[in-house]
Parts: C-alpha cells; structure tokens; sequence
C-alpha cells in the first residue's frame, strides 16, 4: 500500500484522523502545517484544501477532508472493523458522528476556542455570553450522551468504531476547556477507554505533541 499523506496540526479534529491513522496502523506520512505561521493559507495548502482547514489526507489522486470521512477513508482501506460491516451498524456510526458534530462538539468546540484557542492564537478574552450558551448547551447533550452509554461501553455497543474517535475529540482538551462533565459517569468511563488507547494517547509523530496540545 503506498503511503498517503495527511495534513494536521495539534487540534481537536486533526487529532481524531490522526488517532485513527495509528490505530489502524494506515501507511501515513504525517505533514505538519503550521496554523500559526498561516501555512494553511498558502496557495499551495488551499490547492490541496480551499477551505484552508485541517486535517486533509492525500491519497494518490484522492483528496479527503473532514476528520470523520477521513477516518472512514482509512478504516475501509485497512479493512479495520472500526468501519462497521452491517448497513445498520453503519448508519448508527452516521447518526452519532453527525450528533457529535452538530451538537456535542459544536458547543465542547465553543468552549475550547474561548479558552484554549483564543489565547494560543493571541485573538482576545473569553466572551462570556458565548461561554455561558455553550456550557448551558454542553450540559444537555451531556446527558443525552451519558444515558446512552449507560450500558454499552462505546458508542455503537460493545465495538469501538470512527464514531467514537470523532464524538471524543474535544475529551482532551476537557481540562484546559473547562468543559462540564463531571457527574456523566457513564461518559467519563466512555472517555477513560478512549484514553486507554495508544493511538489515542499518542496520534502524533513527535512524542511531545500530544501532551503540548492536551
């Protein structure tokens, strides 16, 4: 298999494609952009990506964005069960990973720009009425996410899948985001097996990234 290539830096959604790239053990070559330095607006980036984001995967004449269509690229590809083989199973991977994008992450991704983000990238104070909507807002899908990992230990059942790489992205960041969930047991032994993985612990090249951008 010849080696893809995939564009990232230390952020929430390029750390899920990159987590998933090591745990199914994908031929990657890990390209670093510089956000900072806003290599991500070069004319040679936006060639690769017109939405100037990251993460990309390059694979021979195939290009992917979005961390989630990322991480089913390189499941199917490895033939990794991450990517479910039931048509029902793959729909409940959809419908969770869409949540996790629209709802949970939206407003966890709320908080981590205030009060991770803003400062990082010199854009000003958190802005408290954005800061309270998105912890009010968190809160409630907290709870929904909660209850449905009640008694089933990932998202999909008792099989770890991409869903669960996505919906988790903004898990590390849960400190230093401030991000209210303590009380979801349920959620937090869900958070603690992710943890558990290497490729998780670990997504990037160097060996001090993760805990840089954690």
């Amino acid at each position: 298999m010849k080696p893809m290539q995939l564009y990232y830096y230390e952020s929430p959604n390029a750390r899920t494609a990159c987590a998933v790239a090591r745990h199914v053990g994908a031929p990657v070559e890990f390209v670093r952009i510089e956000l900072k330095r806003g290599e991500h607006r070069r004319p040679e980036f936006l060639a690769i990506n017109p939405n100037g984001k990251v993460p990309v995967l390059v694979d021979g004449d195939t290009t992917v964005w979005e961390s989630p269509a990322i991480a089913a690229h390189l499941a199917q590809k490895t033939g990794s069960p991450l990517w479910p083989a039931s048509p029902a199973q793959q729909v409940e991977l959809l419908r969770w990973t869409h949540w996790g994008a629209a709802h949970f992450n939206r407003h966890a991704g709320a908080l981590f720009f205030e009060r991770v983000a803003k400062p990082i990238f010199g854009l000003g104070a958190p802005d408290a009425a954005t800061v309270a909507e998105a912890d009010k807002h968190l809160r409630h899908f907290a709870k929904v996410l909660d209850a449905h990992l009640r008694e089933r230990p990932y998202l999909l059942g008792d099989a770890l899948s991409t869903a669960d790489f996505a919906v988790a992205a903004m898990l590390p960041w849960a400190q230093a985001a401030q991000l209210p969930l303590d009380g979801y047991a349920h959620l937090g032994r869900w958070s603690a097996r992710i943890e558990a993985l290497p490729a998780w612990r670990q997504p990037y090249p160097d060996p001090d990234a993760a805990d840089m951008a954690a």
